[in-house]
């Protein structure tokens, strides 16, 4: 499955109303993990009834359509099952019991099939439900006329703090093609530096988080001085929220590009097997191991090593400090 993003232009009415549709859509998510932890024995088909019974007693949620109502419950459901596992396989800590989703500045709505078309040159998309939002131009750099109409499984339209985005999720697989490099790498991640390879070689740790802290701190000042409720106080807590998601944007950056470039160059990717979410527990350590984003490296690791055929796996740290052999065919 893969996901393309593209970012909304349309007009401040136009916002308003898929502002509706994801409120709307987090009541039905929320409903449901009410009717869950209030009716014993519920499974994931008596969530999908129960948005018939939540549109009959509430007319307005009738404007988001059936199949969008039936993604806000598997949402609701995902959660749960998510929970679930976690009880069986025994999982330290905390298990992520379902928890409502809160009213806030960000947020998402997702259709299946129906309630949104794409233009004939892919470049504008018209949502047609009970909201009746109307047409958005496409801004993005993927190009959706490689793949067919029917391969777009679900559209999901995200809020963020710089405007409104939605993301196709299309049914498709990535495959590219590398040549051998007959190279292997151990990788052993750290604060000092990012991460220092079985070669000896190191990558500067970035710190997105640390470098922005002064100018976090100064926009938070400017959020508690205004007044509870006013408009100054949303437009001091968006650029607050602005300001975050760059960092976050720059974090994910750096780890996409630097672990296609690491799978890329190597035939075999073994890197340290840590438990990021005990590691966290160390109060001074935590900020730092957060922004860091080893756990966000790793998966994308995991996941270009998928697309260029790429094998990677875990060992523990004394096989990294040990210097990998050159592949042999």
């Amino acid at each position: 499955m893969l996901v393309f993003e593209a970012k909304l232009e349309g007009k401040s009415e136009q916002y308003e109303r898929l502002d509706e549709a994801i409120r709307t859509a987090r009541f039905i998510r929320n409903s449901c993990i009410r009717y869950w932890m209030d009716t014993k024995g519920v499974g994931r088909y008596d969530l999908s009834a129960y948005c018939v019974v939540l549109a009959k007693e509430f007319p307005w949620a009738t404007k988001l359509n059936s199949m969008a109502r039936q993604a806000s419950a598997e949402r609701a459901w995902s959660s749960i099952a998510r929970f679930f596992d976690n009880c069986k396989k025994a999982k330290p800590g905390k298990k992520g019991f379902p928890r409502f989703k809160k009213h806030s500045s960000h947020g998402s709505v997702e259709y299946k099939t129906c309630g949104w078309k794409l233009s004939e040159d892919r470049r504008s998309i018209n949502f047609s439900d009970g909201f009746k939002a109307g047409c958005f131009k496409l801004w993005g750099s993927r190009d959706l006329h490689e793949y067919q109409l029917n391969q777009i499984k679900r559209v999901r339209v995200v809020c963020r703090a710089d405007g409104y985005y939605v993301q196709f999720c299309i049914d498709a697989e990535r495959n590219e093609k590398r040549e051998p490099t007959r190279k292997t790498i151990g990788l052993d991640v750290g604060l000092t530096h990012f991460y220092t390879d079985s070669d000896g070689n190191t990558v500067e740790n970035p710190r997105h988080l640390r470098k922005s802290e002064k100018s976090l701190k100064r926009l938070n000042r400017r959020l508690s001085r205004t007044k509870k409720g006013s408009k100054n106080r949303d437009k001091a807590r968006n650029r607050l929220n602005k300001k975050h998601l760059k960092v976050s944007r720059r974090r994910k950056d750096f780890a996409v590009k630097l672990a296609r470039c690491v799978v890329q160059s190597n035939d075999l990717v073994a890197y340290e097997d840590l438990q990021v979410k005990n590691m966290v527990k160390n109060k001074k350590l935590s900020k730092s191991i957060s922004d860091a984003a080893w756990t966000t490296f790793r998966n994308w690791i995991e996941y270009f090593g998928k697309v260029f055929g790429v094998s990677c796996s875990t060992f523990k740290l004394h096989y990294l400090c040990a210097r990998p052999h050159t592949v042999r065919g």
